[in-house]
């Protein structure tokens, strides 16, 4: 085994277990779910005192100071606090995770087999999403108006899209906002600097380092995310009253179903073309592992098990190493669904149409912003905020998913780290590194 591979998959886990071991996160976990309660029940009140006549002198003081005023201030600030880390933070992970994935050159084939496999399963992930909440529509029976500025953005030509991906200046993309340059740009630095020696080492040293300032960083904000949700919840239930409950039900239900839908029936479809595997022992082989998954919700802390998994399953050692630890980088399908299903549906309840361009904008976003995900609870809500701002839809409407992303988060890193096993089979297959006698174990291949 690569003693690369096994420094990077130690350190992952490492900082990972630290990570998990402090108990903040569960702790901003209850502190969220109060808030959103809280802020449920007061915007009712506020709503129900508004609309009955007896009350609603009261009830329109407290929705225009209180509502409308105060809590505008307290959610607004919270929005603008999540906004100004997504650019430094996507640039940061993206140029370090593309750094880190120097091993890629180790294993040459099997390395690049399996950062395409990552990828297209990602792409296929949101794709599928796109499309499921399209027709289910769990946005519709609610109309709320944007409580910003934000609105579509014009729809571009293909080629205005493909040429746009490329910046003509990196500083005014960043101070732009502009993501897709950003990200493309983030990626060739992350190559150059793999390509660069002894330089593109130091370098990569000082950025990791501002990387995990950024992820501390994030850790700060989400510990105001309680009072956030409250102010944005009550603000929106507030204004909207009980209509707001049924769609977002809808989209709690709709996105579980499809994670589930996709890791038990994409998954062993995937292995069954790609590889002509029995997917049985691999579902069988997997299931300690989803449930650790599912229980800490982080795809780095879950990189052990992911290791021992693929090598009961027979998957060769190194393989396996490599596929763990790149996995937790690149393969976010999970993610990439929440994302997908999330996006279509604040469009939705803010009656705004996307277009093509903009849904052909949010697979590609969604897919290149995989790679800069950081594999610890809450991360991908802070990429569904890049995903909006890059389709020109409103940001404060992810305080209504952020007040049940826990859920959705757990059931999301079950699936990203099943994915993994199934790319690391997949590519042991082919390149005969895979041992099917203890992948069959008593179970005869047909």
């Amino acid at each position: 085994m690569s003693p690369v591979i096994q420094a990077e998959a130690r350190t992952m886990s490492t900082q990972a277990a630290e990570y998990m071991a402090t108990p903040a996160t569960d702790r901003i976990t209850r502190h969220i779910l109060v808030g959103l309660l809280a802020g449920l029940a007061c915007g009712l009140v506020i709503n129900l005192l508004a609309e009955t006549p007896s009350t609603a002198r009261a009830g329109e003081f407290l929705l225009r100071h209180g509502a409308n005023g105060v809590l505008l201030v307290v959610g607004q600030a919270f929005l603008r606090l999540l906004q100004v880390l997504v650019v430094p933070l996507v640039l940061t992970s993206l140029i370090a995770g593309t750094a880190g994935l120097d091993n890629v050159r180790q294993l040459g084939r099997v390395g690049v087999r399996t950062a395409i496999l990552y990828m297209f399963t990602t792409a296929t992930a949101v794709s599928i999403a796109l499309l499921v909440a399209l027709v289910v529509r769990p946005g519709e029976g609610i109309s709320l108006q944007a409580q910003t500025s934000g609105q579509p953005q014009a729809r571009p030509s293909l080629i205005d899209t493909l040429v746009g991906m490329f910046p003509r200046n990196i500083f005014s993309a960043l101070s732009a906002g502009e993501m897709i340059p950003v990200i493309v740009f983030a990626i060739l630095f992350g190559v150059a600097l793999t390509l660069s020696g002894d330089q593109g080492r130091r370098l990569r040293t000082v950025i990791e380092d501002a990387s995990a300032v950024m992820m501390t960083l994030v850790g700060i904000v989400m510990r105001l995310a309680p009072v956030g949700v409250f102010a944005l919840i009550a603000r929106t239930f507030a204004n909207e009253g009980l209509a707001v409950l049924l769609p977002l039900v809808r989209f709690v239900l709709l996105t579980v179903a499809t994670l589930l839908a996709f890791a038990f029936l994409f998954y062993p479809a995937l292995v069954k073309v790609l590889s002509g595997l029995n997917p049985r022992p691999l579902l069988r082989g997997i299931r300690e592992l989803q449930l650790f998954a599912f229980a800490t919700a982080s795809s780095n802390a879950s990189i052990p098990l992911s290791m021992r998994a693929m090598r009961r399953l027979g998957v060769d050692p190194s393989l396996a190493s490599f596929s763990a630890s790149c996995g937790a980088t690149l393969n976010m399908d999970g993610t990439a669904i929440m994302q997908g299903i999330a996006t279509v549906f604040i469009a939705q309840i803010h009656g705004i149409d996307l277009g093509a361009g903009q849904l052909a904008m949010v697979v590609l976003t969604a897919t290149l912003a995989a790679i800069g995900t950081a594999g610890v609870p809450g991360a991908g809500v802070v990429m569904l905020s890049m995903v909006l701002l890059q389709v020109g839809l409103p940001v404060e409407s992810i305080a209504l998913i952020l007040g049940v992303d826990r859920i959705l988060d757990m059931v999301r890193t079950a699936v990203n780290v099943s994915g993994d096993v199934v790319v690391a089979c997949i590519v042991a297959r082919g390149e005969r590194r895979l041992d099917e006698e203890a992948y069959y174990g008593r179970i005869t291949p047909h």
